[in-house]
């Protein structure tokens, strides 16, 4: 009979990361906000169709960045979804799933929060955000499914141990872009509670039902859900004694 496999490596406790989150947060909602700045102001391609493939291009370097950022923090991250979908994926326990929920999401948020006030404050013609342009189920269906499909890639390019940083981090940008272009015009295709979170405290309607449905339960069971599949479907085969 073969040897069983070791057993994964279970995530531990950093509490050192809770400072990334918040900065990193604060930093994503800035370099949106900025390219969305550079692209209809000073580059003046507001309303040219054109306009789209800029927006893409920038996106794609800061995601780059941040992608590197990540790593050089050895963990920290912008996204709630994303540190969800890696405390459920590594199979940490209670004490992770805890930590991550009730420490390093609210982090974030704060962190996202921050980020809308700076930007807000330095650039006033900013606007107000993306904004739900359809009803309640539906943009929760929206959001939650568009969710699923970002987060199934990224997981399963985690679980293949991809190690080319450029290859990984340039199909996780395509791909989430794509989903994003798909989604705009219905729920602004955020995918990231914490960013939608800020701007709707600045818009001061972050305590509505249309917004906790849309942006946080659906997007948040989507995320549970897409770890779940993946999981499932790239679960190894037992071995059977012959």
């Amino acid at each position: 009979m073969s040897p069983a496999p070791p057993p994964p490596s279970r995530a531990r406790i950093r509490p050192w990361l809770v400072v990334g989150d918040l900065a990193l947060a604060a930093a994503w909602v800035c370099a949106g906000a900025l390219v969305k700045l550079l692209v209809y102001g000073p580059l003046g391609f507001g309303g040219r169709p054109e306009a789209e493939a800029v927006k893409v291009s920038l996106s794609i370097v800061y995601m780059f960045i941040f992608a590197w950022l990540e790593a050089a923090t050895g963990g920290a991250s912008y996204n709630p979804l994303t540190i969800l979908a890696a405390a459920v994926a590594s199979h940490g326990g209670p004490a992770v799933y805890l930590f991550t929920a009730f420490v390093r999401i609210p982090a974030q948020v704060i962190g996202a929060i921050l980020g809308v006030k700076l930007i807000q404050y330095t650039f006033p013609n900013v606007g107000k955000g993306a904004r739900l342009s359809v009803g309640a189920h539906h943009g929760a269906l929206a959001e939650g499914l568009a969710t699923f499909m970002v987060v199934m890639v990224s997981v399963t390019l985690k679980k293949k141990e991809m190690k080319s940083f450029f290859m990984k981090t340039w199909i996780t940008s395509i791909w989430k872009n794509t989903i994003h272009i798909l989604s705009s015009d219905i729920t602004g295709g955020i995918m990231n509670p914490a960013s939608a979170f800020a701007w709707a405290y600045a818009r001061g309607d972050h305590t509505t039902f249309d917004h906790l449905l849309v942006y946080w339960l659906a997007p948040l069971q989507a995320t549970l859900s897409g770890v779940w599949v993946v999981t499932f479907l790239t679960k190894p085969k037992k071995i059977k004694e012959q």
